[in-house]
């Protein structure tokens, strides 16, 4: 289960990272990687917001 928790906050880390690039520069670094409309992006995005709420919920869980 140790794996799982590393790969919620990677996928998080990454989440925060793209959100700080659209707010400073106005770059998404997902849709450029996937495009914009591209059902593997909408995946990526989905992941990284359940390892938010997997990463919250598992704090309080503890």
């Amino acid at each position: 289960m140790e794996w799982l928790k590393k790969l919620a906050a990677l996928l998080v880390l990454i989440g925060a990272l793209n959100w700080g690039l659209v707010g400073l520069f106005d770059f998404n670094a997902v849709t450029e990687i996937f495009g914009s409309a591209a059902t593997v992006t909408k995946v990526i995005y989905s992941l990284i917001g359940l390892s938010g709420l997997w990463m919250l919920l598992s704090k309080y869980k503890s």
